[in-house]
């Protein structure tokens, strides 16, 4: 047979599996139109009978299976076509958006997750799950997968808006976040006083916004992350560095699967860790910008804020401050500790912070996997400049990259989220988690987990 004999055949498969995507994507939006219609007719979650739940769970449950499915078999199709076969990089949020535009009944759209937005998280339907599903599937895919981690390690057009006025000035005013270059070190301080640095949507995007701004600076060589001075009445005048989640937001359904929960992993988390992507693929030196980190932490670093520490090159501690991760408490998953964690401290320790939510104070002998040093609170500001200048070796930011892909290779970490996007997307929607953070909002935030 030619080459030219085995055309049509070619030819004759892409006619099918174009075929089979049109009546797939036809047959998902039915269905999903169909349950839409139903759950729009029912009274809220919260006030249907029993009988009414269970209809909407069959339903959802229906439409989830054919989402899956449909995944599941068009998965490098889907994100081909909102991608133009790769050559654009949308973004977490404006996939989602597009994903939702191009194949109805796949997402929610815009409108329908606005209007969940406007709800406090126990009275919503759970349309996020959907998002949790599909992103599962993208970063599942050994093609659509790693073309998203890329492209999430691309700069954010706020901060490529703001990088000319941070060079000239070496200073930045994020809101949640505060930058400042010094001697050719950035210091990002965390100063949202109001709640103890506990971290929600806006502080997500201004934290991303500080790193890119800290990795393009040219500036700047050497990194610190570092919490402000508190004015609640407990810890008026001291550094905190973070209470973790803002469970508050969480209760009033302002913590977004995509928006906080996975931007918050797959962004300016993974950009500490890998760097941030300067060029796209034409660069034979390498493709991204990185830079050593040190973290410092006073008072305590609990939830989200001990998850960070897990990508720092150096952590110290003041004596008197503790780590917890109170994923058990909360009933979420607390982001890639389970993978970095683990791999620091060994399975016995992860499971009891994670499982039975230990704390670990910073003088017990198990904090030591965890910081490198830990000193008096009125001697920790000299020993930070002393890591921060011996984190200025010229050779250092070549051997973090080479310890960092040993350690957590991209692929490992790539797998771990796609698993996460729909395990977290669940927690999200659980009852006890909806009763939980209920619970937690009625007592308030007076005082850390």
């Amino acid at each position: 047979m030619t080459a030219d004999d085995d055309q049509p055949s070619r030819g004759s498969q892409l006619a099918s599996g174009e075929a089979e995507l049109m009546y797939a994507r036809a047959a998902l939006a039915e269905s999903a139109g169909h349950t839409d219609e139903l759950l729009d007719a029912l009274p809220g979650p919260q006030e249907r009978s029993p009988r009414q739940r269970d209809r909407a769970a069959a339903a959802l449950d229906a439409t989830r299976t054919l989402r899956a499915a449909f995944m599941d078999a068009h998965t490098d199709a889907v994100y081909d076509e909102l991608t133009a076969g790769r050559t654009r990089r949308p973004r977490l949020a404006e996939l989602a958006e597009a994903a939702a535009t191009a194949f109805p009944g796949l997402v929610p759209t815009a409108d329908r997750l606005k209007a969940e937005r406007a709800l406090p998280q126990a009275g919503k339907e759970g349309h996020e799950i959907d998002q949790g599903i599909f992103f599962s599937r993208v970063l599942r895919s050994s093609q659509a997968g790693p073309h998203l981690i890329d492209t999430l390690l691309t700069p954010t057009p706020r901060a490529l808006a703001l990088l000319a006025e941070f060079s000239r000035t070496g200073t930045a005013d994020l809101g949640s976040v505060r930058l400042d270059r010094d001697a050719a070190v950035a210091r990002l301080t965390m100063c949202r006083d109001d709640c103890l640095n506990a971290e929600d949507n806006q502080q997500i995007d201004d934290m991303e916004t500080a790193v890119d701004l800290a990795l393009l600076d040219t500036g700047t060589e050497v990194c610190l992350l570092r919490g402000g001075e508190m004015t609640h009445p407990r810890y008026r005048g001291r550094r905190v560095f973070s209470a973790g989640i803002n469970l508050k937001s969480l209760h009033g359904g302002g913590i977004s699967l995509v928006d906080f929960l996975l931007r918050r992993e797959l962004g300016y988390l993974h950009k500490i860790l890998r760097g941030i992507r300067v060029e796209d693929g034409a660069g034979w030196r390498g493709t991204t910008a990185e830079k050593p980190w040190v973290a410092a932490v006073d008072t305590f670093a609990i939830g989200g804020g001990a998850q960070l520490l897990f990508v720092f090159d150096h952590v110290l501690a003041a004596s008197d401050a503790f780590l917890s991760l109170p994923a058990a408490k909360e009933g979420i998953i607390p982001g890639a500790s389970a993978l970095r964690l683990s791999r620091a401290a060994g399975t016995r320790l992860s499971r009891q912070v994670i499982l039975e939510g230990r704390r670990i104070r910073a003088t017990e002998p198990a904090a030591r996997l965890l910081v490198d040093e830990v000193h008096e609170t009125d001697e920790l500001d000299l020993a930070v400049e002393r890591s921060l200048e011996r984190l200025r070796g010229p050779a250092v930011v070549a051997n973090r990259r080479m310890l960092n892909l040993a350690e957590e290779p991209v692929d490992a970490f790539r797998l771990y989220m796609a698993e996460f996007a729909l395990q977290q997307a669940l927690r999200l929607y659980s009852s006890d988690v909806l009763d939980k953070v209920g619970r937690f909002s009625a007592a308030g935030r007076a005082s850390p987990r």
